[in-house]
This record gives structure tokens, C-alpha cells and sequence, in this order.
């Protein structure tokens, strides 16, 4: 709110005219200088007035994955007694203007509009508030005010279909995976009795009305527990492009598969990142991925004991807690070195893999997990299912 450019010249000649006349007595400059004064107060009064206004805003949707469509819809409505005149407005929609242009509005009336969000990169969008603008006709005076809420859109990071899931290494009895071995923990079917079945699986009550032995067929079901963690170091990640670490989004891609499939399969999953920082654990895993940021956990080289950065921590923290029995681990280039500590979780994760996104070459092989090296999320999830035994 305040004068503009125009307003303050005036309002300095007026000022300057009106004591050049009453200084030496020139009535002519006394009567302009009153008069640029008089439009300059009826400006402040006119455009400080604030206009009553109702803004409503709605995204449809709000959550979307990168490079899909949404829109951001507002509703302006005049809630005072008079006619509003034509305005200026503006949203902020991930920090960059969007001019809203307003009608002149009668009372009770409203008007729509509507424009489409940016999706080409993840991330939390902040949208609003809207911004409106009102100027005197001469425009010597400007008052901005903000109406109506803000919200976020979420870009989640793409997600590619994933056919194959861990079978795990946990038994339960709500296990969804099959092709397990037979065993004795949940019935499965009935079949004819062959010699060498045990007696005390026979079914007496079917084998009397069939009129012939019928025994139990049982299966160990597995459900297995998914630990996705992800390597959110900024030194995981060191190349760039334009400021974005693509190997960091195609980290990101590959966690979304992974986590969209266990849930399409009713599989438990765990989402964790290397370095916690500002990640809010009780979010869903999906708006938790796009909000997810490259971080400077670890101490530069030769300032510190490498086992005690985020990455050490981390391995530390899985040995005992042990949420899971299947681990994915997804990093960069630069996460390579540090496979081999990560490799020490193979006694509490009897099942491994790890993945190596924006990798231009082959991960040398040495004993540890299995690792899957893509240079983006469509080709892990290519190589995430050409995996055929985990």
C-alpha cells in the first residue's frame, strides 16, 4: 500500500507549488498546488478503501503426479453493498505470478476463473493467497491486499508399474504371496490320501461322505515386511542440471513403484529416508517423496568419522530395530563406496537389493546385494522385474 511513482511526483510538485505561492504570494501556484494536494488525499481515501471480497480457491486435484494435469479454480464473490471496481489481481503459484483479471463486480455477484498448475518437476507447490490491487483512476495511489486461503499442490514423482514383489522371509498366516512351499501352518485344500501322509491330517468328516481318505493340504504363507530407504545425501547425488540431481528424482521414481506396489499387493511398507532431517514420517509415503529434499548430512571429507554420518546412523538404527525383512535400498553414483556398509545389514535382512539411479555404467560386482543399477525409474522398474529370484 502506497503511493505510486506518479502519486509521489504530484505529490512533491504540489507541495513545492503550494509554498512557492503562499511564499511570494502568487495565488495562481497557491490554487494548483492545493489542488494536486486535494487529488492526492481524494486517491489515498479512495483506494484505501477496502473492497469486501470472498475468495474461494479449489485444486483439482491436489495431489498429482509430475506431467499430469491440474488446475487451480477461484471463486471471487463481492460481499459488500457496493459496486466494485475493475481491479487488479495476482496469485502465487509455486513463487511465480499469475495475473487473475477481475471485472467490476455487483454486490452478491461472483465471478470464476481458473488457470493450470505447473507439474513438470516434484515437489510442494504453495498456491495464494490471492493478491488484489486497487488504484485510484488517476492511478496516484495503490493499496495490495491478500484475500482468501492458501494451500499446496503435491507433484508426486512418477509412478512405473512393478510386477514382481519380495516374497520375504517372515511367515504369517494373512500371507498373500503364492507359490510358497507346503507345510503345516494354514489350510489350503483337500486331496486324496497317498501313502506316506500323516494320519492326523485326515479329514474324517469329508473322507466319510466321499467314502474315501481325504486328507488337509497345507501352506506356509509369507507376507513379506518392505523397508524402502532412500539416500537423500546431497554427496549420493553430485551431478546436476540445471540445479535438479536427476539421479535424485529418478531415486524418488523408483521408491513411488516400489511403494505403490507393495500397497496394490496389501504388503506392509516402511518408507525411510538416510537423513531424516525435515521428513514428516506420519504424511503418507507419496506426499512424503514429493516433499523430500537433497541434504548436507554427512561432514566433508576429513572433517569427521564417516561412521558417524547420516548413513552410519541409519544402518546402526535398521540393525536394531529391524522393521522389515526385505530392504531396498535406492541411491546415486556418488553412494556407491558406501554399498559395502550397507551390505552389513545382510544378517537382518535375509532379502537385499539395492538400486543405483542415474548410474552410467555397471556397479563393479562384489559379495554383498544384489544390486540394480538404471539410469531412471523406467529402467529400474524394466530391471526391478526382470529379477527373478530375490
Amino acid at each position: 500500500m502506497g503511493l505510486t511513482a506518479r502519486g509521489a511526483g504530484l505529490l512533491v510538485a504540489a507541495t513545492a507549488l503550494l509554498g512557492a505561492g503562499l511564499r511570494f504570494a502568487y495565488p495562481e501556484l497557491t490554487v494548483l498546488g492545493a489542488t494536486g494536494a486535494v487529488a492526492v488525499g481524494q486517491a489515498v481515501l479512495g483506494a484505501a478503501r477496502r473492497p469486501r471480497l470472498v475468495v474461494a480457491r479449489e485444486a483439482d486435484p491436489d495431489r498429482v503426479a509430475v506431467g499430469d494435469p491440474a488446475r487451480m479454480t477461484l471463486t471471487v464473490r463481492n460481499a459488500g453493498r457496493l459496486r466494485v471496481a475493475s481491479l487488479l489481481a495476482e496469485d502465487r503459484c509455486a513463487g511465480s505470478p499469475v495475473p487473475v483479471p477481475l471485472l467490476r463486480l455487483r454486490p452478491g455477484r461472483d465471478t470464476t476463473l481458473g488457470y493450470d498448475v505447473p507439474t513438470r518437476r516434484r515437489g510442494v507447490l504453495p498456491v495464494g493467497p490471492l493478491r488484489v490491487t486497487r488504484r485510484d483512476p488517476l492511478g496516484l495511489f495503490a493499496a495490495t491486499r491478500p484475500y482468501g486461503p492458501s494451500t499446496v499442490i503435491r507433484v508426486h514423482p512418477r509412478v512405473y508399474p512393478l510386477t514382481a514383489v519380495p516374497t520375504g522371509a517372515g511367515r504369517s498366516l494373512d500371507g498373500r504371496v503364492d507359490g510358497v512351499p507346503h507345510g503345516s501352518i494354514t489350510f489350503d485344500s483337500l486331496r486324496e490320501y497317498v501313502v506316506g501322509d500323516e494320519l492326523r491330517r485326515v479329514h474324517w468328516r469329508t473322507s466319510a461322505r466321499v467314502g474315501e481318505l481325504m486328507v488337509r493340504e497345507n501352506v506356509d504363507t509369507s507376507l513379506p515386511r518392505i523397508v524402502v530407504l532412500l539416500d537423500n545425501r546431497a554427496a549420493a547425488h553430485p551431478d546436476r542440471t540445471g540445479g535438479v540431481a536427476g539421479s535424485f528424482e529418478a531415486a524418488c521414481e523408483a521408491a513411488a513403484s516400489v511403494v505403490v506396489a507393495a500397497f496394490r499387493q496389501d504388503l506392509p511398507v516402511v518408507l525411510l529416508m538416510v537423513d531424516p532431517g525435515d521428513d514428516r514420517a506420519a504424511d503418507p509415503p507419496l506426499d512424503r517423496l514429493a516433499a523430500v529434499t537433497l541434504t548436507d548430512a554427512d561432514p566433508p571429507e576429513g572433517t569427521g568419522d564417516p561412521d558417524d554420518g547420516a548413513l552410519g546412523a541409519t544402518v546402526t538404527r535398521l540393525r536394531r530395530d529391524r522393521p522389515g525383512d526385505t530392504l531396498v535400498f535406492l541411491t546415486g553414483p556418488g553412494g556407491r563406496d558406501e554399498l559395502g556398509r550397507v551390505g552389513t545389514l545382510r544378517a537382518a535382512y535375509p532379502s537385499m537389493v539395492v538400486g543405483v539411479l542415474g548410474a552410467s555404467g555397471p556397479t563393479p560386482a562384489a559379495a554383498g546385494p544384489m544390486v540394480v543399477d538404471a539410469v531412471d525409474g523406467a529402467a529400474f522398474a524394466a530391471a526391478w522385474d526382470a529379477v527373478r529370484r530375490w
